[in-house]
């Protein structure tokens, strides 16, 4: 299957992480929001340089001490990852996790990739639930630090049968295997379609997530499948989606929804007749999620399931995708399919705060979206993409205005009606 086609164009609008519809796209976890020791250290000099402030000499010293300070950190925290002490381990495992998020660090890791795996690999055969799973995220981010080349597909395959034995193991952490997950299509399939997941089940809460994961991880596989193995999940592999849709987790109905239209949207590039005798039902099922106002469910867990089951249910039944723009630095990219979104979902959750830098400067983010080669800038041109704090409050100031105006037209019918 093609990569997913996203447009890219570039204005000086204020660079945000989603745009309309990015409500669908979640917010990062507040955690890699908070200035953290690594997260400052590993900072983009882009970000922070001040150009035509100071001689050129001493910009280009400290940016190298900043470098050589972030690169020293980052030493201590691979050696630390072999300390007796669990909190030890764990402290360098987020604080690597943080730095790999935050910044490209390919060059770096290059010569040191093969010693980080074998301590990461000792993280995962020996440690418990949250190590493991810190682990595993930490292993991804390298995977996507090495990019498309060899180096990173030779740390994939020497790392896959741990990840696989992982993933399989029931006795494992719910936490570390829903990390882990990665391997085949079949062993995440095994996992989200379990009995536990049906509705009035007495499944524990703890592994909501893992499950969650599992649907996610295979609905992005199914993004880059072969046309064959689609082709046999269309004929009646997609059938067990429907059941999940009943589930009394808000976070897997709204993934199966999801995974339903992705689904179909496959199935219309294929030119495939994706219908059954249940459609109907399950449009019917559709339009309840898009309606639903029960009063035991959060009220933001309705608000947030009526919002995303009305695409869905616009989807199957007219075939049109509610495009979204995503906006980071310059430049603005547009999802405009089911395949794009998961796509950017699942790097939006790996990398969190940190998908606009990666968006901007790694080669294979941008490889991935079509993107091109990372732009290069000069630093009049830094300078003159920055939106003064004024000019945020004018933009704010006018978004407050219409958004009113639009509530009271709103409410000036309802009025009428009444």
């Amino acid at each position: 299957m093609a990569p997913p086609c996203v447009r890219a164009d570039w204005g000086l609008s204020p660079p945000s992480a989603g745009g309309p519809g990015s409500g669908r796209a979640g917010s990062p976890a507040s955690e890699e929001e908070t200035g953290s020791e690594v997260l400052s250290h590993c900072s983009s000099a882009s970000e922070g340089g001040s150009p035509a402030e100071e001689p050129a000499g001493s910009d280009a010293a400290g940016e190298q001490a900043q470098e050589e300070e972030a690169e020293d950190r980052l030493k201590e925290h691979m050696d630390n990852l072999l300390d007796k002490s669990t909190k030890t381990r764990l402290a360098a495992l987020q604080g690597l996790r943080l730095a790999f998020s935050s910044r490209t660090l390919s060059e770096f890791l290059l010569e040191r990739r093969l010693t980080l795996t074998d301590s990461l690999e000792k993280c995962l055969k020996k440690g418990k639930g949250e190590e493991q799973a810190l682990a595993g995220t930490v292993l991804t981010l390298l995977c996507l630090q090495m990019g498309s080349g060899p180096e990173g597909e030779e740390v994939f395959r020497s790392m896959k049968p741990l990840l696989v034995s992982v993933l399989t193991d029931s006795m494992a952490s719910p936490g570390a295997r829903q990390s882990d997950l990665g391997s085949c299509l079949s062993c995440l399939e095994s996992i989200f379609s379990s009995p536990s997941t049906s509705e009035g089940s007495s499944a524990p809460s703890q592994h909501g997530p893992l499950y969650c994961s599992a649907l996610q991880s295979w609905s992005l596989l199914l993004t880059i499948c072969p046309p064959s193995h689609i082709k046999s999940i269309l004929d009646n592999g997609w059938l067990r989606l429907p059941p999940l849709l009943a589930s009394s987790n808000v976070a897997l109905r709204i993934l199966a929804g999801e995974t339903i239209a992705l689904i179909f949207e496959l199935a219309q590039d294929m030119e495939e007749d994706l219908c059954h005798q249940d459609t109907a039902f399950l449009c019917a099922q559709l339009k309840v999620l898009a309606t639903e106002s029960n009063k035991y469910r959060a009220k933001t867990d309705r608000r947030k399931q009526r919002s995303i089951f009305r695409d869905i249910l616009h989807f199957i039944e007219s075939g049109e995708y509610q495009e979204e723009a995503i906006r980071f630095g310059l430049e603005c990219m547009y999802l405009d399919s089911w395949a794009c979104q998961r796509t950017y979902q699942a790097f939006k959750e790996v990398l969190g705060s940190g998908i606009c830098h990666h968006l901007q400067n790694n080669e294979l983010l941008r490889e991935i979206f079509g993107l091109g080669p990372p732009l290069v800038l000069d630093a009049a041109a830094l300078k003159a993409s920055k939106v003064s704090r004024f000019e945020k409050h004018l933009y704010n100031s006018a978004a407050f205005k219409a958004r009113t105006k639009a509530r009271s037209r709103v409410r000036d019918k309802r009025a009428d009606v009444l």
